[in-house]
């Protein structure tokens, strides 16, 4: 016997009774996207691995240990998308979508990362994305930040999750900060874990979100970033707040929170929550004015966010906010013998021309009329239309009621739309 393959670890299957709280979050996704005025863009899942070398930047978790990387036929070295906005950067360069332009642009789509796999955090994963060219101030970040709060609100969410804010300044202020912050760290290596040691001469930001209780104890010592601003980036922080303050939005000022790419400079988010244990993060995102110039750009102001899709669902899930899965069928065709198969076929067909967006089911693989009325009540239908070989000579059709609507009756198939019309089916 053949042995039974199964789906790599980490990349997983989503069953069709798992996929209704999925169309649910996508669905209040789009439809918030399209409200706010922003467009849809589709990237390859794959990429040439610079871009991401580039972008991401070398000393990085992701590029370091992450990425699934290999070198096709031709000896180019290939990289599965771990994150989006790179891709996207790329492709507005390329096209030239940027450059003195107001660009506004989302995806979403399956992204890889070499991870231990856990609940909530897999080696293939889903994430919607949103990213903002061309605008510089903290307008556009505040936008970013409302219509995520418009998400949570239309999820039945909002009071699961805070937000949490930073400003990582900008580039020669973080500079400065850094070797502080190296400084500081060097005087107290000792009560570093081995990867703190590690970061603090690769990443040393990154040393601010270690999750090591002792690190942390050690960090509310350490020197401060906002003590490095100047004027323009205070200005910008402080615009920020107001805005969100003003449109009702709390939050929470976390001055150690970096984010994990490189790119990042000024504001720096995240939407928490304390639901889903130890993966607590559901959204994140950021400005990276850097980035396009980095790439072979022009210099371009630019924000976003992304979150995992997973997270998301699985925090509907936990909290009991997916939608009751709705039936599989509104009308569910039965057909009585061999001769009357092409009249079943017929008559569903019409009717979904003349009653767009009803949902018919037609009986397929035979069976006897007590079969096919039970599957007629699992699609979970409203309606079972018979149709035998003497309603198909008179051009009739039996309507049998399942969910109490009615009494059953036979009546001319030219009257059932209206019927079905009255019944609200």
């Amino acid at each position: 016997m053949a042995k039974q393959i199964q789906a790599i670890r980490g990349m997983n299957d989503c069953l069709p009774e798992q996929t209704p709280a999925w169309q649910q979050a996508e669905a209040v996704l789009r439809n918030t996207m399209s409200a706010y005025g922003y467009s849809e863009i589709r990237l390859p899942i794959m990429e040439v691995t610079g871009l991401f070398q580039r972008a991401i930047g070398e000393v990085t978790d992701v590029v370091e240990k992450e990425m699934y990387t290999f070198e096709d036929r031709s000896g180019d070295s290939l990289t599965l998308r771990p994150e989006g906005t790179a891709g996207c950067v790329r492709a507005g360069i390329e096209h030239g979508l940027l450059y003195n332009q107001e660009r506004r642009m989302w995806y979403m789509g399956p992204m890889f990362r070499y991870e231990r796999p856990q609940k909530g955090r897999y080696r293939q994963f889903h994430q919607f994305g949103v990213e903002v060219f061309g605008l510089h101030g903290p307008d556009i970040d505040a936008e970013l930040i409302m219509l995520t709060a418009r998400f949570w609100k239309a999820l039945g969410v909002t009071e699961h999750l805070t937000l949490q804010l930073n400003s990582l300044g900008q580039p020669e202020e973080r500079a400065q900060y850094r070797q502080a912050l190296v400084d500081f760290l060097q005087q107290h290596e000792e009560r570093l874990d081995e990867d703190c040691r590690r970061r603090m001469h690769t990443n040393p930001l990154r040393v601010l979100d270690s999750k090591n209780p002792e690190v942390q104890a050690l960090l509310a010592d350490a020197p401060v970033l906002s003590d490095y601003f100047g004027e323009e980036t205070r200005a910008h922080f402080d615009g920020l707040q107001a805005l969100l303050s003003a449109a009702g939005i709390r939050f929470e000022i976390n001055p150690r929170l970096v984010r994990g790419l490189d790119y990042y400079n000024l504001t720096v988010f995240e939407w928490v929550t304390e639901s889903l244990g130890a993966q607590g993060t559901v959204c994140g995102g950021g400005r990276y004015d850097g980035l396009v110039e980095q790439l072979g750009g022009q210099a371009t102001p630019a924000v976003g966010f992304a979150m995992g899709m997973e997270r998301l669902v699985l925090l509907l899930e936990t909290l009991n906010q997916v939608s009751e899965q709705p039936a599989q069928a509104d009308v569910y065709v039965a057909m009585m013998g061999d001769a009357t198969r092409a009249a079943g076929f017929a008559l569903a067909e019409q009717l979904r021309d003349q009653l767009p967006g009803l949902r018919v089911m037609s009986h397929c693989g035979g069976g006897n009329f007590k079969k096919q009325l039970k599957r007629a009540d699992k699609s979970g239908a409203a309606v079972a239309l018979i149709l035998g070989e003497d309603e198909v000579a008179q051009s009739q059709v039996t309507v049998k009621f399942l969910r109490g609507q009615g009494e059953q009756q036979t009546l001319a198939q030219r009257e059932l739309v209206e019927l079905l019309e009255q019944k609200g089916i």
